[in-house]
């Protein structure tokens, strides 16, 4: 076993996502089928975390991707530039109809018993279209990265997609940059491209460059074809089914340092059990366990793996990091949208025990 071995010299970016940017449409708590008006949120699995470390945690971050050439393309590049994350993109063209187009992610935020639904139009997603070559990794390694960023999410999206994640994680660790992946194994996804078959190969290669992976015990059976129970069968907070896992999983892949992942039980759509484990270096850690009154769910995961970075990066011990992590996921969940509205000392004082009782 090994620690993560975080550049400490002095280097341009602290952190860089790959992925896909995406617009959230957000009727709040009016399905679709009802909605006369709605919130746009700009999103992404590996941006979300861009953004976090940039706006509540004040790293240096930044985000490869694919833009459109148009209104929305407009939209979404100045939401990323508000965030302070530096961008890397590849530009396409808009014909006016078909596109290409930057993918929209319906979301309502459901109530009570009633679940928020989540459906997409990804047809014809700028992202979809890079493929190796379409980044200059050389460039952007050559001024200096601590930590390389991407997700499952991005590798289901083409055939190409996955290529350039591998394509990046070398040039990443060629540089001495820390590879982490987010596994958000996505049946959906990888249904059109080969399904589940395709999507072990893809993932497992993936895998094999990386340091530090995120994924529950689901997102390891079905992405990596890792053996294990049922997922139903236990309490989502019986951490020794994850932990047998792991063990599993480092046997096949020696290269993982790290591996975490978020814990939640939804009693209802505003309502949740919320907790954190984490792998490191041989040794496991539990987070505390609290009860979310939950506004907006999507991103919190999101907002685990941020703080979780974030406290790796800073130089906290394991187990302060993965508090950091929880806290910053849970705030999240009290805020609208898919990014951090939340401040530093706010995720410290949570991850200390602090309350929600009133500032003054």
């Amino acid at each position: 076993m090994s620690e993560l071995k975080i550049r400490k010299d002095t280097c341009e970016l602290d952190f860089l996502s790959l992925g896909a940017l995406v617009h959230r449409l957000d009727p709040g708590v009016v399905p679709f089928r009802k909605a006369r008006s709605v919130d746009i949120h700009v999103s992404g699995g590996e941006y979300n975390v861009a953004a976090g470390l940039a706006d509540c945690f004040g790293l240096r971050t930044g985000i490869a991707s694919a833009m459109v050439n148009y209104g929305i393309g407009e939209m979404v590049q100045t939401r990323v530039r508000e965030m302070g994350v530096q961008t890397y993109l590849k530009h396409f063209d808009h014909d006016g109809v078909r596109g290409p187009n930057i993918a929209t992610v319906y979301s309502d935020r459901g109530y009570g018993v009633r679940p928020p639904v989540v459906f997409y139009n990804r047809s014809n997603e700028a992202a979809a279209l890079l493929k190796p070559g379409d980044i200059d990794w050389n460039t952007i390694f050559s001024k200096g990265v601590r930590w390389f960023h991407s997700g499952g999410i991005f590798a289901a999206l083409s055939e190409t997609t996955s290529e350039v994640i591998i394509e990046g994680m070398q040039a990443a660790k060629n540089s001495g940059t820390i590879n982490s992946f987010d596994l958000n194994y996505r049946g959906k996804l990888w249904s059109p491209i080969g399904g589940l078959e395709k999507a072990q190969k893809t993932l497992r290669r993936i895998v094999e460059n990386v340091d530090a992976l995120i994924g529950n015990e689901e997102d390891l059976q079905l992405g990596l074809g890792i053996t294990g129970p049922e997922v139903s069968a236990k309490s989502k907070f019986d951490t020794s089914t994850f932990f047998d896992m792991i063990e599993k999983v480092t046997k096949q892949f020696p290269n993982i340092k790290m591996v975490a992942t978020t814990l939640r039980e939804v009693e209802s759509a505003n309502k949740h059990k919320w907790g954190a484990v984490l792998w490191y270096n041989g040794q496991q850690y539990v987070s505390p366990t609290t009860e979310l009154n939950v506004l907006d769910r999507i991103g919190g995961g999101d907002g685990f793996a941020t703080g979780l970075i974030y406290g790796l990066i800073n130089g906290r011990k394991p187990e302060d990091a993965l508090k950091l992590g929880w806290a910053h996921g849970a705030l999240l969940t009290s805020f609208p949208g898919d990014t951090t509205m939340a401040k530093l000392p706010e995720v410290e004082a949570f991850a200390k025990g602090g309350s929600a009782r009133v500032q003054r």
